[in-house]
């Protein structure tokens, strides 16, 4: 369910392991649909639409959280395998469903409560302090839903905002991090689960900027301390399939963000950095299968978004990019470029972090025409 790039980089490895693959897009025009031959046309929000998709399928699994619960609960009536379960993935649906869930199971969160008014916000913010981030509980994306408010005149006016149908208003103490990190695992409906060596990502303007694999400097007993807490919410709230555990850090402990049960952002470098990629892992995971190795196949891993920017034919940086830099990998996501849109991706690894960093971050600016040599 769904037609965006996750989608679409997760037909290669449905092809290499002979699973027939089909997409739900809203338009032909949509990135899995491209290069995907079995299409269903559809909004994901209509039953219908996922009732043809469903037909004949006996797994159905997601590229985004937006699908209604209930229209999966009716697929789960019809006998249709939902992976992961409308239970598990309303999860990553609604924050406030999401942060009471991991309370309950003492995973380490921000502070947090529910506010519907300002006196609210500034209530908790005698608590926690100033600044506190205030979010949507359903809806918001790649920053989008989430603002970090220094007082009680900024909050009144992000309060003024209208929610998305059935979202309610979320404060949380901001967290001062060192750096944030992602702890991605996959797990199968029978419990075999394997862990991603721990990244560190970058954000800018709320939208995922860089990941390292392994994150630098992140001890051993930190980083396994990261992948225990992702084990644990996946058995927990059963979940099946990739699971992303966004983290910050603050250099004396660890805190969970955000939730993504699906293949992440933050896991693009496995397709070429690691012995089994995330897309292929959801597949096995999903189809319970059994799972592929996770393990690195270099010391780093750098993988640098390619954001919307002032080159509209990102196929012209081609013949530069890859000629300049041979052992790069490019992936283009067929989307039309707007600004500060994900259109893309460029990978390295090896053994030299500084190298792969710059070669990286060199890459993604010309296709962006940030730099033009």
């Amino acid at each position: 369910m769904g037609g965006g790039q996750l989608a679409r980089m997760s037909a290669a490895p449905a092809t290499a392991l002979g699973i027939d693959f089909r997409v739900l897009a809203a338009e032909p025009e949509e990135s899995a649909a491209q290069v995907i031959h079995d299409v269903v046309l559809g909004r994901h929000d209509d039953m219908e639409a996922l009732r043809r998709l469903a037909d004949g399928c006996q797994v159905v699994t997601f590229d985004h959280e937006h699908v209604p619960p209930a229209h999966l609960e009716q697929l789960e009536a019809m006998g249709v395998a939902v992976r992961p379960g409308p239970s598990a993935l309303f999860h990553a649906q609604d924050k406030v469903h999401m942060r009471q869930a991991l309370t309950d199971i003492d995973v380490p969160c921000p502070r947090w409560r529910v506010v519907e008014a300002l006196d609210h916000v500034e209530a908790f913010a005698e608590e926690v302090g100033w600044p506190v981030v205030l979010k949507t509980s359903r809806g918001g994306y790649d920053g989008k839903g989430v603002w970090v408010v220094d007082d009680a005149p900024a909050a009144a006016d992000v309060l003024s905002v209208p929610l998305p149908a059935g979202a309610q208003w979320l404060a949380e103490e901001r967290i001062e991090f060192v750096q944030e990190l992602s702890a991605q695992i996959a797990r199968s409906p029978h419990g075999q689960a394997v862990a991603y060596p721990v990244v560190r990502t970058v954000q800018a303007n709320g939208i995922c900027a860089e990941v390292v694999a392994p994150a630098p400097g992140l001890g051993a007993e930190r980083a396994v301390e990261a992948q225990e807490l992702a084990l644990r919410i996946a058995r927990d709230l059963n979940v099946t399939g990739m699971l992303a555990v966004e983290l910050f850090d603050d250099g004396q402990r660890l805190y969970v963000n955000e939730l993504a049960m699906r293949p992440h952002n933050s896991g693009h470098w496995t397709i070429e950095g690691a012995r089994t990629s995330q897309f292929e892992n959801h597949l096995r995971a999903v189809l319970d299968l059994p799972l592929g190795s996770p393990a690195a196949v270099a010391p780093h891993a750098v993988m640098v978004n390619i954001l919307g920017g002032d080159v509209p034919d990102l196929y012209s940086a081609y013949r530069h990019v890859m000629a300049r830099d041979p052992g790069l990998k490019v992936h283009l996501y067929g989307k039309e470029v707007r600004p500060g849109r994900k259109v893309g991706h460029v990978t390295v690894v090896g053994n030299d972090l500084d190298d792969l960093l710059a070669r990286g971050r060199h890459a993604a600016d010309y296709f962006t025409g940030a730099i033009d040599e």
